[in-house]
């Protein structure tokens, strides 16, 4: 079993920065990619980024240029520098990691972008 505790979410305002955190704890070996994913009242829980163990990065087009994932494999943790926030990425964002096949989700943080 792996536990999500995600952190860094909060109120900006339009062109500010957000860093959300996301740390695994429990059954950690053998995780393989991590990511964020968001979900805003009404839509799908869409994907944001994911980064892979060697470090292979994926973002959705409306985040390209704006937003970072990283991760530190030592602490089984992965971030999401937000840059030059919009009022369409309010949502809450979730961590996943998949280790052995099976997706884990954290309990989600609250991103809420003022015009």
């Amino acid at each position: 079993q792996v536990e999500l505790v995600e952190s860094g979410g909060g109120l900006v305002q339009a062109g500010g920065s957000l860093r959300l955190s996301c740390a695994a704890s429990g059954s950690t070996f053998s995780i393989n990619a991590m990511g964020w994913y968001r979900q805003a009242p009404g839509n799908q829980r869409e994907l944001v980024a994911t980064i892979s163990r060697g470090g292979t990065t994926n973002y959705a087009d409306s985040v390209k240029g704006r937003f970072t994932i990283s991760r530190a494999n030592a602490k089984n943790t992965v971030y999401l520098q937000m840059n030059n926030l919009k009022p369409e990425d309010t949502a809450v964002y979730y961590c996943n990691v998949d280790r052995l096949f099976r997706d884990y989700w954290g309990q989600g943080t609250q991103v809420t972008v003022s015009s």
